[in-house]
């Protein structure tokens, strides 16, 4: 294959895993220049692409190229804008950085410091305590068990412990891993009878970072590995640190054993964040991209928009520099309104319990009385869950009073109702998917 078809073929292979959206604005303006010697150059319109793919897709593009051609790559990019040399300096320093630790081993993102992490009210006890560990791994808070909601910032936290500890002591091991990464070098190795090499590998770092234990839930080999793991790492006063979308008690389907471990140091976890931390996050990711007098009233616009998910509100930010800097359009208000409308719903319309109740028994084909009766058959007992707990997301209405809009019930019924679709969205896609829609729906 000449170099066109590759990138022709890697193309349709990244479009078939992020989406026709997403595609057409951050992969379809992407050439590839050239592949020689394993190393595939790409040209990129601007930094800003390069900073949300590596943020957000950052092994997707070489997958996709390893998957076309049957070999392994490493990718370079070329920036096609000129910028200026100050930003050239940064970027560069920041390349060769994530260059020098992958070459150790070590996929860590250089920007996720404790230096760029703004704290608030939601995530201040966690950030000290994960600064903390940085200062004394093995020693303060082991293991360190972080928990929160998809995109509040325990990735970060994790790449700033990492990155801490190698700036202060280049003796170190350290290793981050997902836990689907750590799913599949298990299931590699037990089918391959190469179990040797993966506890060769985990069982002398000095630091190990474990991001979404969660989804290893249901794989009794891998909880059997992490669990023999964790203990041989313990013993020695190495630093485990690991992160979940929700507390250790609350994982169904994991060994007491290794549940009761994660609980043997500290947890902490980090909330949702207010308003006043959404818009000092986006006043510090505007200096640190360059984005030069960011309008007020879309910093408004973005920080009470976004409710929950930093990651989100970052990647907004992105889209609009990365727009703004291709076009020379400026960033203003109804830029942004236009730009983000697939994302942000700029509606004023407070939801009610009424509203989300009327969507979820159409949903269901169910009537409003059923769902506000005794009855707790299965038929019932789901979708009303379901209500009850959208209606906690998109209201700010106290837990008494959805009780009081669904029959009378009390405070601790939908606080149970709301635990119980929590765990099964963590557990079921499918289900994650159609409380999704069902939540897009009630606010369009």
């Amino acid at each position: 294959m000449n170099i066109e078809e590759i990138w022709n073929k890697s193309l349709l292979v990244l479009r078939d895993k992020v989406g026709d959206s997403a595609y057409d604005l951050w992969f379809k303006p992407i050439r590839l220049l050239q592949l020689r010697d394993a190393v595939a150059t790409l040209e990129i319109p601007n930094r800003f692409f390069k900073e949300w793919i590596e943020d957000y897709h950052p092994s997707l593009i070489k997958n996709a190229l390893e998957e076309t051609t049957g070999a392994p790559v490493t990718l370079k990019y070329k920036i096609e804008e000129k910028q200026p040399s100050v930003q050239v300096k940064q970027i560069e320093k920041l390349e060769n950085k994530r260059i020098r630790l992958a070459n150790k081993g070590v996929y860590l993102n250089p920007k996720y410091t404790f230096e760029n992490f703004i704290k608030g009210n939601s995530n201040q006890f966690a950030h000290a305590a994960a600064l903390a560990v940085a200062e004394s791994p093995g020693k303060t808070y082991n293991p360190l068990f972080i928990y929160g909601g998809v995109g509040l910032g325990k990735t970060h936290l994790m790449h700033a412990i990492g990155n801490s500890v190698l700036n202060s002591r280049h003796d170190v091991s350290v290793l981050y891993i997902s836990s689907e990464q750590f799913m599949n070098e298990v299931v590699h190795a037990i089918r391959h009878e190469k179990m040797s090499e993966v506890r060769e590998k985990y069982r002398h770092l000095d630091l190990l970072l474990f991001d979404d234990v969660q989804f290893i839930a249901k794989t009794k080999a891998t909880q059997e590995e992490l669990f023999h793991t964790f203990n041989d790492l313990y013993e020695k006063s190495k630093q485990i640190v690991i992160s979940a979308d929700r507390p250790p008690k609350e994982i169904s389907e994991i060994t007491d054993r290794l549940r009761s471990r994660f609980g043997m140091g500290l947890i902490a976890d980090i909330q949702p964040p207010e308003v006043e931390t959404k818009r000092a996050i986006i006043y510090k990711k505007s200096e640190i991209m360059g984005i030069n007098h960011l309008p007020d009233d879309v910093v408004n616009f973005l920080a009470e928009k976004i409710k929950t998910n930093i990651r989100e509100l970052e990647g907004s930010l992105i889209r609009l520099a990365a727009q703004s800097s291709l076009t020379g359009e400026k960033i203003s208000l109804e830029v942004a309104r236009k730009l983000l409308k697939d994302i942000i719903h700029d509606d004023t319309r407070p939801v009610t319990i009424e509203a989300v109740q009327k969507v979820v028994c159409e949903f269901y084909n169910i009537s409003l009385s059923d769902i506000k009766a005794r009855r707790r058959t299965r038929e019932i007992a789901l979708p009303r869950q379901v209500a009850m707990y959208i209606s906690k997301q998109l209201t700010n209405i106290s837990l008494q009073d959805i009780g009081n809009g669904f029959g009378g019930k009390d405070h601790s019924t939908v606080l149970y109702a709301c635990r119980q679709v929590e765990e099964k969205r963590g557990k079921d896609e499918t289900f994650n998917r159609m409380i999704e829609n069902l939540t897009r729906k009630i606010k369009t």
